[in-house]
């Protein structure tokens, strides 16, 4: 036979509940077998086999063992219906079709038959023979609940209301009054016009459970969305009556107020609702929703809106929901100052709240507060321990702040969470400023180390680029290394003045006066007039170019410029002493 099943993957004919396993066994041998021992054995083995093949995927072997069964006993119910799962995976469906039958004829008492044959009308969208079959079973097996809960569902598709009635009447002698069984009768009723039966129907579902005030309440909203107000408001006040605050009558009888037009006091049952603490978040939360939209498709009065925010989280909140929708809400509206001890809240309430940490971080960096960057970033390393961003924030303000040593601990800190699935750009960065501070406290060897792995993560990370090439140009080393990654700075970023320094003092390195003064006039052009490290390099190339004068009148203009204007690394105590001795010896000083 063709090797086509492999092809299945044993493709579960249908979505019917239980059909695996359910058949296995073979049928029980009645009390007159119809087959002589021979063939019993015979077709017991085949048959075990048949499963056994199965079970290892060996389809092939597994159809042919099931037709050789047929062949020995062509009305076992048990190989009709495992060739009927072949045959329907095959896409052979009429073939499908009749063994499934054939095996329903053969085993009326298989519940699991049955039930697969009514599940492929079904999914066939043949629903007067799938309503035949669950109709039979119905009868057949009347403790069951799939085939009423079935034919429930066919009916109300083919709005056969009275008898989706039926189905849901058998289906409450079976399982009690319910919800959802009492609701689905309900639509039924109005459905056919009958709104006595329909009423009814809810008020025998509060009556079965008086004390339960959600049916009752569920009564009330019924009439409500029917018309009938003033029953609703008559139940709504019953409930109340009985539970001071209940909140699904509290929030309907907000409801209840918006229909019958009466405003002042919708507004007033919302406030109860918003701060009642026995209503749930969610609820609370939906509400608000609503409200928003509704503002903003009418009025767009952001601080009606923003004042029951904040007299919802005057309450005791059982988690931080509310406070995120408020902080979004606010900063949709440009509200960002009054966001913030919103998003405070937020985290006093969840400290493991990462977009209300990152949107205050965000905040502090723009607002260039290197404090507050570090008080909120530094207790993300407890909550959040695997979100790099937090480590490299507070680093960097730490670096900011002249505190070498937490910024050092701090990166290397985050050095340890890196794994598989980081961002290689952040990474990147985390070792290129490793590579700087390592600089900064002339650790030369571990500074290369850190520039090298944040190129292996970031082979164009420009800044990083640059500070290699600069740091090895001022210990003159490796200087075809050094230029070759500065042009690369120089090709991204054409007008800036610190990659065009750095290129240009390579070249002076390397002695190539000439080209190394035209990559520092334009340094000069782009802002570098403004850096007393670039205007000094100026002085010294044009020095060694023979032009003496113009080299001591930048010299004097690098001495009076503030180091620190700039903000670039802070010039050590040898830099500009040295710096002053060229002035006064009127020539460049290498050492």
């Amino acid at each position: 036979m063709r090797k086509i099943f492999y092809l299945l993957g044993m493709v579960v004919l249908l979505v019917s509940c239980g059909t695996t396993g359910r058949h296995a066994a073979v049928k029980p041998v009645p009390e007159k077998d119809p087959l002589t021992y021979e063939q019993r054995r015979k077709f017991d083995y085949f048959f075990l086999e048949a499963l056994r093949m199965k079970q290892k995927e060996d389809y092939d072997a597994a159809f042919e063992l099931y037709r050789h069964c047929l062949d020995i006993y062509p009305q076992s119910a048990a190989a009709l219906y495992e060739i009927s799962r072949f045959y329907m995976a095959l896409g052979q469906e009429k073939k499908g079709e009749k063994a499934m039958k054939e095996a329903v004829r053969s085993d009326e008492t298989n519940f699991w038959y049955k039930q697969t044959l009514a599940a492929y009308y079904q999914q066939k969208r043949d629903v007067p023979k799938a309503i035949a079959v669950y109709e039979d079973m119905a009868r057949q097996f009347p403790s069951r609940l799939e085939p009423l809960i079935s034919l429930v569902d066919l009916y109300g598709q083919t709005k056969s209301y009275p008898e989706e009635i039926k189905a849901l009447n058998r289906l409450e002698e079976l399982d009690g009054k319910s919800e959802q069984i009492s609701m689905e009768k309900f639509r039924c009723y109005l459905q056919m016009g009958d709104k006595e039966k329909a009423f009814n129907e809810i008020e025998s579902l509060s009556k079965e459970y008086p004390y339960d005030m959600s049916y009752r309440n569920i009564l009330g909203d019924v009439y409500l969305d029917n018309g009938k107000t003033q029953e609703a408001y008559d139940t709504y006040q019953r409930i109340l009556e009985e539970v001071p605050g209940y909140a699904p009558t509290v929030i309907s009888l907000a409801q209840y107020y918006k229909k019958t037009g009466n405003d002042s006091l919708y507004r007033a049952q919302i406030d109860t609702i918003l701060v009642n603490d026995n209503v749930l978040p969610d609820t609370k939360m939906e509400l608000m929703r609503q409200l928003i939209l509704i503002s903003e498709q009418t009025t767009k009065d952001s601080t009606k809106i923003v004042g029951l925010f904040k007299r919802i989280l005057e309450r005791p909140q059982q988690n931080a929901d509310l406070a995120m929708l408020c902080a979004q809400y606010m900063i949709s509206k440009k509200m960002e100052k009054e966001s913030v001890p919103v998003l405070n809240q937020i985290l006093s309430i969840d400290p493991e709240n990462k977009p209300a940490r990152l949107q205050l971080l965000s905040y502090a960096i723009r607002d260039n507060d290197m404090d507050e960057v570090v008080r909120v970033a530094a207790p993300a390393l407890e909550y959040n321990p695997d979100a790099m961003e937090f480590y490299y924030y507070l680093g960097l303000a730490y670096y900011q702040k002249k505190e070498t040593e937490k910024a050092l601990d701090v990166f290397r800190k985050g050095i340890r969470q890196v794994n598989e699935k980081s961002d290689k750009n952040i990474v990147s960065d985390f070792y290129a400023i490793l590579g700087d501070i390592y600089s900064t406290k002339e650790m030369k060897a571990e500074a290369y180390a850190a520039y090298d792995s944040a190129l292996v993560y970031n082979p164009d990370n420009i800044a990083t680029l640059n500070n290699y090439a600069y740091y090895l140009s001022v210990e003159r080393k490796d200087l075809d290394k050094a230029e070759e990654m500065s042009y690369r700075t120089v090709k991204a970023e054409p007008e800036n003045a610190t990659y065009l320094d750095t290129y240009a003092w390579i070249l002076f390195e390397k002695a190539r006066y000439t080209e190394a003064r035209i990559y520092i006039e334009q340094a000069m052009r782009n802002g570098g007039d403004t850096s007393q490290v670039i205007v000094e390099h100026c002085g010294d190339i044009y020095y060694m170019l023979g032009e003496k004068d113009k080299a001591l009148e930048y010299w004097k203009k690098a001495e009076g410029m503030d180091p620190a204007d700039d903000g670039s690394t802070p010039r050590t105590e040898a830099e500009l002493k040295r710096l002053k001795r060229k002035i006064a010896l009127k020539k460049y000083i290498a050492e």
